[in-house]
This record gives structure tokens, C-alpha cells and sequence, in this order.
């Protein structure tokens, strides 16, 4: 007998909008055809949109239409510590703002629930063969960030809607998989999709899940902090159907970096992916988490899968609550949410990827999408003829000084860490070791990995190997990857030496994950062990030997890759629902927490982490020329969120550095660059401060591009170092422009790519295209984002960086501009562009200097009003 599914809801007590008929009186059978996206979407314009509007809304995503703006609300908003904090310090600014404007500071609170977890700020100065590392570690991190987190903790009393959950607990997308997304929300009797946005482009973790669940910048995640709806227009919704089965021997890792090139290759730039077929069927939320972690990689804004069993398994095995986990299956199969309902989703695009077409694979050297087969490393260029021993205790070519197990792209996947464990336990059993140059570490993102490694006895096997737990934290992925021995630092530089990082992160952008690393590769956490042993990159992973067992006999990696079949066999046994409840129960309660005494933060003098931002000030008010702008840099394609502000390790001859010293803090406690962006004097100066920069207004006396922090100051045309041209250009009040390539932007959602251009006095950007986060950024600070038209570009126009800029028009949704190019012989020549503000909310925004000045102006006019 069929359930009623519908009737089981209502029994329960809840309540619920019936998004199918709603939909299905506008148009026939409608909803049985619309992707799952869009019958997320519909049911929110359901339950929240004005009605006045509600049929024109429905209409565009019915009509798969993308002319109008609508609504979206999203449940939560989930932030980690860094741009967590300074969104909250952005809020605390406001406040103070509000006052001395004769408001109500106190009324600036977060509307939407919203949760921080401490997962950015822990370095990995002890590696993991240092047995008392987690310990050690985390001291550092204390000591390095009591401004950061004495300012974290005043938000938890000031703050209405604010949860923190400490350091040293889990990076925060695998604490949303493992616990905090429902699935299904369950509030004031009311049972609704969750939805939510995170401070992190890695967000769409948990779309895993069915939860539709997207990154943005701190600014955009303000906005709706603040209770102001995100405006958007239907995404393009592609589906991505996955054929055939993993081959034995490949992991999840394999099998999402050939899906990232794939997919980047495809062009789903800002697109919703929709995964399904008997390959997605297959997959479990492990795998899938995996797969959707790694969606700002191939460009794409969220990557679903269906709630189907595996979501259901998952839930129970993770601790979830009965009654919860038989809502989600009743509230999916009454809602046409459940994989067997969306048999006839139709989607304008179709893309089809088999799975059993994968083999070993790893990306690198410089991009997550670049993917380098493992069997193809001597054919690429990266691995060449190898002597595995040691000469005179020199480290070889190649030399891999960083093997890191980190990130909740693979560690929120138990697979993934018990075949780590295996590798360690197999290579251990035949006597072979860690490299004593390489750097290991082990941070899960949880610490229920902790609990189930174990479970199993594998835990003391990674630590033999040198892959302790260093922390709960992200660590090296997001550059956190600490000081290097001194010895092997100086050898380093004293001999040149080509050095690289393996890791099993989801980044590995020039210059993100270590200073000296020159190059970095991802890879699976069963992989980043073997590499430890083998201990260069020059080394043919499935080729070479690893060394030799008591008889003399070689030893290559497919002797000690783990078997599939144990693999999945410790899992089951293995990793259990007491383990989650163990950990996250107490972590959860928060228990009371006092009112702080004042709404107003008191700000620290002397701090170098935490500062009262100045954007309600000058230029930055909303003040802007859009004439005689000059060019502050002239870029390539594919310019990262790493290249406009680093997030790594502060070295002490940047200009950050510098004044850090200045500011009476030693170098050993420079922190990175992420962990001061609360304070605007110490990150506008990390701004374009990787060195791997390639400026083209920067020639060398070859007329070659110089690689560096650099800028040419105009109209001297004295190339200085970036910083050293910001501050001339900021004395002279000089607005200034930014000319690129295509993706823009790429990589993290961090807000400061965007800050510190704007406190630069850069008024505009023109590229030929820009990655959707950034580019919202960019609105959210009052930049002006063009667009160049198809085919033209900085090349096609010979800009060279001694020209000056006008914009000749009024910003306005995809209308075309003008861009006028003065030459220094004094001719000039017009270029159409198109506006990049592409909501009307955005030339809201944007016409008030950003997002947080067009809130103040609404929040005064409000309060005055009543």
C-alpha cells in the first residue's frame, strides 16, 4: 500500500505550503517538470514573497524565464571565523555609525539565525609526528588571536541570532554535514526546505544533502544577516547525469578532481548543478559531500543531489534525531523532493559523465581544475628519473616539504580517512617512512574522525607514519600551513630548490599554501601519504619504488594501496551514530549566555587584528568620479582571490610585515594574512601582495612581465612595489581602475579582494568576465564591475597602463557603458561596455557606496519614520 505521505505530515503537527498546487494553478503539471532547484526556490516565493508579485515570480521559473528579479531567504547563514568576524566587525562599525547618527545601535542585529564556527586561525607550526602538536597548536592559536577572539566572544553576548562554536572543534562545512542542516527546518510548527548561505565558497558542502546551500562574500552574507532578501534571477540549472561506478582502487577524490575538469571545461560558471542517474545513485553522502565541496572549483554556484536513501542513511548514522530524520523522508515525498519524483525534471542542458571512466588522478601544479592522471606524471613533465636515496642528507629535486591530510573536502568522507589509515598501516608493516624534509600533518575536520580511526586502530598506524592530528581546523588548504624547520628553510633558499606541497585540500593556487612551496598538488588523503614516503614530486608515484621490505624485494604503491573491500568494511563496523552524538551534543549546548554590558564594541588602540572599519567615511560614503581613473594593475586571466589578498603565511619584507613590526609584533607571530582582516591598516596592505602576481604594466628591461607585488606608478612610470604606488596614489586622492581578463576573481569568497581595492581608491573594474562571488563582492564596496564585450579585451585595445579612464553613463542593469580611453598623446577612443549590476538591488547598492551604507540609509530612514 502507497503511504500518504501528505496525510503523515499533518499528523505530525506541521504545517506546510503546498508549493505543487500553488504552482500547478498557474500552469498544468508544471511542478512534476521542474528541476530541484526550482521547486526549492518556488516553495520559499510560496511562503515568503508579497503577494502582489508572487505569480510574476512563480512565472519565471515555471517559464524557466530569467528577466525579473525575485526573493530568496535563505533558513541560516553559516560563517567561519574570518569572514565571520569581519562581518561582524563590519556590524559593530555599523553600530557605531547608527549612534553617532542618532539611532538605535542596539536594533543592529542579525535577523537571520546565524552560526560561527573558529575553524581559520589555527597554523600548523607543530607537524604531526610532534605527539603533543594538537596541544601545542592550539596554544599558538590562542596566544596569536586573543584580540580576534576577545572580540568573537563580545559578539556572543551583544549580538541577537548569534551562535559561536569555539576553536578547535571542526571546520565549519563538515560541522553543517555532520549536524547543523536539518534538512528539512522545523520551525514554529512549520516544516520548510532548509536553505542557508556561508562566508565560504565551499558552502555547497552540504547540497550533498539536498539543501540548497551557496557561498558568498561577508558582504552579501551582511545583507542578509540584516534581514534584506537576496535578489536574484533564475540561475541556469544544468543537469549533470553520472553514469557507470568507481573502479576499484579510486577514491572520491579521483573521482571530483575529473569531475572539476570536466565540468570547468563544460562552462557551468555560476550555474546550479543537478546530479543524478544510477552514478549518483551509488554514491554515498561521503562521496557526494565531496563532489559538492569542491563546486567553486568547476565554477558553478551549488551542486545538488536528490534526497533519496543515502540522505536517510546518513542521517541516521550521523546521530541525527528519529523524529527529524522520518520528517525529512515525509516532508521530501510529500513535496516532490524525493529522487523517485524527479523522474521527469527537465533541464535546457543535459551534461553525462561516467564514472568508471576515472583512474588515479591528482590536479596540479597551480589550479584544482588542472588534472594530472597519476599515470601521466613522467608524460606531463612532473616526474623524471628518480633515485629514492638520500645523498649526503640533501633534499632532491622536487623535494615535497608539506604532505597534508586536511580539509572537509575529503575528511568529512570516512572513506577517504580510513584508506589513509590502511596506507599508513600497510607501509608501516613493510618498514617504510616518512622522508624527514616532509612536513606531515593530519587535521580532520571533525573529531569524530578522531573517534572512528580509533574505532579501528588505524589512528596510532598515521601517527607511525607522521600524520598525528595537528588540529580540527583547516589548516593547510586555506595556507595555514606554519613555519617550515629552519634547517630545511635555509636549504631551501640556500640551494633553490624546486619544492612542493601535497594536500588533500580543494585549492592550490600559486602561492596559497606555503611561501616556499612553489608548487602544490591535490590529491587523495591515501595519496598525500604515500607521497610522504616518497618524498618528491620528481618521483613516479606508480612507477618508482619506495623502498624494500626485510628481503630485499621493491616495494611500489600498488603494495600497499588498501583494498576496497576493507575499506568499506571498516566503515560499516567502524563509524557508528554514538560517535556523532559523543561529539556534538555537548558542543551544542551553549547553555545561558549574558547580555554585554554595552551594544557598542570598545575598540582596542594598539590592535593589528581587530579595528572600527571606515566605510561610512569620504570617498568611501558613496562618493565616486568614474573620471581620469588610472590604472592600478593590468592582469591576465584566471586572477584569484589569492592574488588580490592573500590568505597565507605574512613573510617580514612585505609591506604587511612591515608594519607589524612597526605595531611591536615579533615574527613569529605575524599570523597570516587571513587572521587580520578585522583590521583594515593591516589587510589593505596584503592587498595584490602575492608574489606571484603577474602585472602587465611591470616590463622588465627584456619588455618581459615582471613576477612580484609590483605596480607602475603613472605618470612617472617608475615601477615600485604595489603597496608603495597605493599609498602615492591615495596621498594624490587619485581614483584608479583595475583592467583584467577573464575569471575574475576566482577561488575564495573573500570579502577583503574587494575591501582592499576600494580603500585603494580603485572605482571600477573592467574584464572580460568575472567569477559570481567576487563580482557580488565587488557591488557590495561600491565597485563598478564592466564587462568588455565579446572578443574585445585589454590586448584587442593596446591598453598599456599609461592611459587614463572615463565611464560615461548611469549604471543600470546589463546596460551598455562608456568607457573612454585617453592616450597620453592626447587622442582618445570610446569602448561599449556592459554594466554588471545585474539586479536592480545591486544599483541600489551600488548608488549607495555599498552594502552597508545602503543599510544604514534604510535603517535611519526607517527608525526616523516611526
Amino acid at each position: 500500500m502507497k503511504t500518504n505521505y501528505r496525510k503523515a505530515l499533518v499528523d505530525t503537527g506541521l504545517d506546510y505550503f503546498d508549493t505543487q498546487s500553488a504552482i500547478n494553478d498557474i500552469s498544468a503539471g508544471a511542478y512534476a517538470k521542474l528541476p530541484y532547484t526550482s521547486k526549492i526556490l518556488a516553495e520559499q516565493l510560496v511562503r515568503r514573497c508579497d503577494p502582489s508579485t508572487l505569480t510574476a515570480s512563480l512565472t519565471q521559473l515555471i517559464e524557466r524565464k530569467q528577466d525579473l528579479d525575485f526573493p530568496w531567504y535563505p533558513a541560516r547563514v553559516v560563517c567561519h571565523d574570518i569572514l565571520g568576524q569581519t562581518a561582524l566587525v563590519d556590524l559593530a562599525g555599523l553600530r557605531d555609525a547608527i549612534a553617532e547618527q542618532g539611532g538605535d545601535p542596539s536594533k543592529v542585529n542579525p535577523v537571520v539565525p546565524t552560526q560561527l564556527i573558529i575553524d581559520h586561525s589555527l597554523a600548523v607550526e607543530h607537524a604531526g609526528f610532534d605527539a603533543d602538536a594538537f596541544e601545542k597548536n592550539r596554544a599558538i592559536e590562542d596566544r596569536r588571536n586573543d584580540d580576534r577572539f576577545h572580540f568573537i566572544e563580545w559578539t556572543k553576548t551583544a549580538f541577537k541570532n548569534v551562535d559561536v562554536i569555539p576553536a578547535g572543534n571542526g571546520i565549519m562545512h563538515q560541522i553543517n554535514l555532520e549536524k547543523m542542516s536539518p534538512v528539512i527546518q522545523n520551525r514554529d510548527g512549520l516544516a520548510y526546505p532548509d536553505t542557508c548561505i556561508g562566508t565560504d565558497s565551499h558552502t555547497p558542502h552540504i547540497d550533498a544533502l539536498g539543501v540548497i546551500a551557496v557561498g558568498v562574500g561577508g558582504l552579501e552574507a551582511e545583507n542578509v544577516m540584516l534581514g534584506r532578501a537576496s535578489m536574484m534571477r533564475l540561475p541556469n540549472i544544468i543537469g549533470v547525469e553520472l553514469s557507470g561506478k568507481r573502479q576499484p582502487g579510486i577514491t572520491a577524490t579521483d573521482m571530483v578532481l575529473a569531475l572539476t575538469e570536466f565540468l570547468r571545461a563544460q562552462k557551468v560558471v555560476s550555474s546550479y548543478l543537478e546530479f543524478f542517474g544510477e552514478g549518483a545513485n551509488g554514491l554515498t553522502i561521503g562521496d557526494r559531500a565531496t563532489i559538492s565541496n569542491m563546486t567553486p572549483e568547476y565554477g558553478a554556484s551549488a551542486a545538488l543531489f536528490y534526497i533519496d536513501q543515502q540522505t536517510i542513511d546518513y542521517l541516521n548514522i550521523t546521530g541525527r534525531e528519529p523524529e527529524q530524520v522520518a520528517l525529512v523522508e515525509t516532508y521530501a515525498k510529500t513535496n516532490g523532493l524525493w529522487a523517485g519524483d524527479m523522474v521527469n525534471a527537465q533541464y535546457e542542458r543535459v551534461l553525462t559523465f561516467d564514472l568508471s571512466s576515472v583512474g588515479r588522478t591528482m590536479a596540479g601544479p597551480s589550479s584544482p581544475h588542472l588534472r594530472l592522471p597519476t599515470s601521466a606524471l613522467v608524460e606531463r613533465g612532473i616526474a623524471k628519473a628518480y633515485d629514492n636515496s638520500e645523498v649526503d642528507g640533501l633534499m632532491p629535486d622536487g623535494a615535497v616539504i608539506i604532505a597534508a591530510i586536511t580539509s572537509c573536502t575529503n575528511t568529512s568522507n570516512p572513506r577517504n580517512v580510513i584508506a589513509a589509515g590502511l596506507l599508513a598501516r600497510n607501509a608501516n608493516r613493510l618498514g617504510l617512512k616518512r622522508k624527514p624534509w616532509v612536513k606531515s600533518s593530519f587535521a580532520p575536520g571533525s573529531k569524530v574522525a578522531k573517534l572512528y580511526l580509533e574505532e579501528a586502530g588505524l589512528l596510532t598506524e598515521m601517527e607511525q607514519l607522521g600524520f598525528g592530528i595537528v588540529g580540527y581546523a583547516c589548516t593547510t588548504c586555506n595556507g595555514m600551513s606554519g613555519a617550515l624547520d629552519p634547517q630545511i628553510q635555509r636549504e631551501v633558499i640556500d640551494r633553490d630548490l624546486y619544492t612542493t606541497a601535497v594536500l588533500s585540500g580543494n585549492r592550490n593556487f600559486d602561492g596559497r599554501i606555503h611561501p616556499y612551496a612553489k608548487q602544490a598538488f591535490l590529491a587523495s588523503p591515501p595519496l598525500v601519504a604515500a607521497y610522504a614516503i616518497a618524498g618528491s614530486m620528481r618521483f613516479d608515484i606508480e612507477q618508482d619504488v619506495l623502498g624494500q621490505d626485510q628481503k630485499g624485494n621493491d616495494i611500489l604503491l600498488k603494495d600497499i594501496w588498501p583494498e576496497d573491500d576493507e575499506i568499506d568494511a571498516i566503515v560499516a563496523k567502524c563509524v557508528k551514530p554514538e560517535q556523532f552524538k559523543q561529539i556534538y551534543i555537548p558542543m551544542f549546548d551553549l547553555g545561558k549566555i549574558d547580555e554585554a554590558a554595552s551594544p557598542l564594541y570598545d575598540w582596542r588602540p594598539n590592535t593589528t587584528y581587530i579595528r572600527r572599519p571606515p566605510y561610512w567615511e569620504g570617498a568611501l560614503a558613496g562618493e565616486r568620479t568614474l573620471k581620469s581613473m588610472r590604472p592600478l594593475a593590468i592582469l591576465g586571466d584566471n586572477i584569484t582571490t589569492d592574488h588580490l589578498s592573500p590568505s597565507n603565511a605574512i613573510l617580514a619584507n612585505s609591506a604587511a610585515g612591515e608594519y607589524l613590526t612597526k605595531m611591536g609584533l615579533p615574527e613569529e607571530d605575524y599570523n597570516s594574512y587571513a587572521t587580520h582582516r578585522g583590521d583594515h591598516l593591516t589587510a589593505q596592505r596584503a592587498t595584490f601582495a602575492n608574489p606571484k602576481l603577474l602585472n602587465e604594466m611591470c616590463l622588465d628591461d627584456e619588455g618581459n612581465i615582471q613576477q612580484g607585488s609590483l605596480a607602475r606608478l603613472e605618470p612617472e612610470g617608475q615601477t615600485l612595489r604595489m603597496w608603495e604606488t597605493i599609498e602615492t596614489y591615495m596621498d594624490r586622492a587619485q581614483p584608479l581602475i583595475i583592467v583584467a581578463g577573464a575569471d575574475y576573481g576566482q577561488g575564495s569568497s573573500r570579502d577583503w579582494a574587494a575591501k582592499g581595492v576600494r580603500l585603494a581608491g580603485v572605482e571600477v573594474i573592467v574584464a572580460e568576465g568575472f567569477e559570481r562571488i567576487h563580482r557580488t563582492n565587488l557591488v557590495g564596496m561600491g565597485i563598478l564591475p564592466l564587462q568588455f564585450r565579446a572578443l574585445e579585451n585589454r590586448k584587442s585595445h593596446k591598453l598599456d597602463g599609461t592611459e587614463t579612464f572615463d565611464v560615461i553613463g548611469d549604471p543600470s542593469p546589463g546596460c551598455d557603458l562608456t568607457l573612454v580611453v585617453n592616450r597620453v598623446d592626447g587622442s582618445f577612443h570610446s569602448i561599449t561596455v556592459t554594466c554588471r549590476l545585474d539586479t536592480a538591488e545591486e544599483t541600489l547598492v551600488y548608488s549607495a557606496g555599498g552594502i552597508l551604507q545602503r543599510f544604514a540609509q534604510d535603517f535611519l530612514e526607517s527608525t526616523s519614520a516611526t
